[in-house]
Parts: C-alpha cells; sequence; structure tokens
C-alpha cells in the first residue's frame, strides 16, 4: 500500500505512550502536523491537562493538524471517562497543497492513532468547543 506521507516509529510510539497514560483529571492532547519537504509526520505539541478553550486557541489558525484528544467526559449519570477523541483540524484558510496532503494521510493516521471517534473541525478555534464536543460524543 502506497502512503502519500510517512508515519515515523517516533510517532507511533508517542501515540502509543500517549494513549495507555492513565488520567484521572483534564484533558490532554498530542498534536501531529505534516512536514511537507520531508513528506513525514512530526509531533507538534503535548498538552497535559489543558482545556478546550487554551487548546483551540494553541492550534495554528492557516494550517492543518490532527489532534489526539484524551477528553474529560462528564455523563449524565455522574460518571467521568477519558475517551480518545480525534480531532481533524483543517481550518478553511489552510494553503490548499498542505489540506490536501492533510486529507491523502487523514485515514492512515486514524488507522495508526486506532481512534474510532473523529471530530471534524473546518471553521478554526471558536468551533473547537466544550459543548460541540460534548453534543459529538454525548449526543
Amino acid at each position: 500500500m502506497s502512503h502519500t506521507v510517512d508515519i515515523p516509529q517516533t510517532i507511533k510510539d508517542s501515540l502509543r505512550k500517549f494513549r495507555f497514560a492513565r488520567r484521572n483529571a483534564g484533558s490532554a492532547a498530542l498534536v501531529i502536523k505534516i512536514n511537507k519537504t520531508k513528506l513525514i509526520m512530526e509531533e507538534a505539541d503535548l498538552f497535559d491537562n489543558i482545556s478546550i478553550d487554551d487548546l483551540a486557541e494553541e492550534l495554528p489558525e492557516n494550517s492543518p493538524r490532527y489532534v489526539v484528544l484524551s477528553y474529560e467526559l462528564k455523563h449524565r449519570d455522574g460518571r467521568t471517562s477519558f475517551p480518545l477523541v480525534l480531532v481533524n483540524w483543517a481550518p478553511s484558510s489552510s494553503e490548499i497543497g498542505m489540506m490536501t496532503l492533510h486529507a491523502s494521510a487523514f485515514l492512515d493516521f486514524q488507522s495508526t492513532a486506532d481512534v474510532s471517534k473523529v471530530i471534524e473541525i473546518r471553521d478554526g478555534a471558536e468551533s473547537l468547543t466544550k459543548a460541540a464536543i460534548d453534543a459529538q460524543l454525548l449526543g
């Protein structure tokens, strides 16, 4: 199978470590970007115990990212869980070439990250909110 963008072992290791980290409060995020010249994925940021508003502010306005999010979800019955969610950060203001690369590598990254729940964000920081994520996960 041919891949447009390589996912190096370091990213796979980071994903595995992130997935199995024990969390008991707050949300955490692993942000992955594509290096356009080398055609490989690279770790851009790692946030621990970050609010969704702060995460939205940290993400670039004009560049797509894959965000693996360990999200603190408060259920209606009072339970708290930490589901893994893949946020496909793809602002419409991004450069077309990067958006094409990002889209072409998305399914490969989703499979590698082993995350089934995907939230698409195309309108920038104002659409990445706690309410929006809760609606997707609880709805």
